[in-house]
């Protein structure tokens, strides 16, 4: 594994201090930017249940993906783990010395436990920015399906069997979710497509191409 950047190096004690001061309640996780598929190089706490090694969340993909080192932090948001809890988190960028963004620092905190107090709590526990969808995955394969699944709940018939038009629909919808940031992603999507990588490329040549076309 390469090492570790020394401006995320330097942010494992600053993540062990604001989980001891946030309580058990909390998790504060590092992830290093360059490696999207196995993006988690720290983590203490266990509100998500990840470890070392997991891969980069959608909602941070598809910040990248679309804004690139011009991301802002997102902070104070919603989300719902897989088992249910509900989190109020907050993700900080770390850009290197020349702006560009190599990690990020995110917290989690678990608020299910505070619930059963809401209407005296209320106040406390309010989001700023409302719900924002977040998967948190163990397994790089598995974050790509969850990705996949959700854009293609939208088609009633098989994949196999789609017009070219909307399997180009369907690589623009993952494109713009960051899923090709993904080592791997080409390869995992030509097969739930039925196609080859080959096709996947030119898709995405062409899809990226309109765009710039348009724009």
């Amino acid at each position: 594994m390469q090492p570790l950047h020394p401006k995320l190096q330097a942010l494992l004690p600053v993540a062990d201090a604001i989980h001891a001061t946030v309580g058990v309640y909390s998790e504060v996780v590092i992830h290093d930017v360059t490696r999207p598929e196995q993006s988690v190089v720290y983590i203490v706490g266990n509100v998500t249940n990840r470890q070392v090694g997991a891969p980069l969340t959608d909602l941070v993909l598809e910040n990248l993906r679309k804004y690139g080192d011009d991301c802002k932090d997102i902070l104070n948001y919603g989300t719902t783990t897989r088992d249910g809890k509900t989190l109020r988190s907050s993700t900080t960028f770390v850009r290197d010395d020349d702006g560009h963004i190599i990690g990020c620092l995110c917290i989690n905190v678990d608020l299910t436990p505070m619930l059963s107090w809401k209407y005296f709590l209320e106040k406390s526990l309010a989001v700023e920015t409302g719900a924002v969808k977040e998967t948190f995955s163990n397994d790089v394969s598995e974050a790509l399906n969850g990705i996949i699944k959700s854009i293609l709940e939208n088609y009633h018939i098989p994949v196999a069997s789609l017009p070219r038009e909307e399997k180009l629909n369907i690589i623009k919808q993952l494109d713009e979710k960051g899923v090709f940031l993904v080592k791997g992603a080409v390869d995992q999507v030509a097969a739930t497509l039925g196609v080859s990588r080959y096709s996947i490329y030119n898709y995405l040549e062409e899809v990226r191409s309109h765009k710039i076309r348009r724009n």
